[in-house]
């Protein structure tokens, strides 16, 4: 691999945070991304906050996203961001949500920082195509 793909791949950390045990658009999410020639690391279940900024400032990730069915993104989210912020990773991680949000909650999310949220039939390629194009360059 030359240097010049190497910069250009992009790392995501595909993460399930909380109790929430659907992980199937997860797993669907982490393969679209790798089969676009993304590096995907899956956080598995259950996962809490500050575990999911560990795992993103250690992997170096350009995107973290969160999956999320529980209806607990509005507790969950701003826990992650805020860790982020802590760990100085916060302004060069593009961050999504993914699951089952609320359209007020949205816009709530986007104050806090998340680039953008994506609900269930979301069209794969219009996922990879925003990552794509917003992914901070490392």
């Amino acid at each position: 691999m030359s240097a010049d793909q190497e910069q250009q791949s992009i790392r995501c950390l595909v993460a399930k945070v909380g109790l929430d045990g659907h992980d199937r658009g997860a797993h669907v999410i982490a393969r679209a991304f790798r089969d676009a020639g993304f590096e995907v690391i899956y956080s598995g279940l259950h996962n809490a906050p500050d575990e999911i900024v560990q795992a993103a400032v250690q992997e170096d990730v350009n995107v973290l996203g969160i999956s999320i069915l529980s209806g607990a993104h509005n507790t969950l989210v701003p826990k992650i961001i805020d860790g982020l912020k802590e760990y100085d990773a916060f302004e060069d991680t593009l961050i999504l949500v993914g699951g089952v949000v609320p359209d007020d909650d949205k816009a709530e999310l986007k104050e806090l920082g998340v680039a953008e949220v994506f609900g269930p039939g979301t069209p794969m390629e219009e996922t990879i195509e925003f990552v794509r194009e917003n992914a901070p360059k490392r």
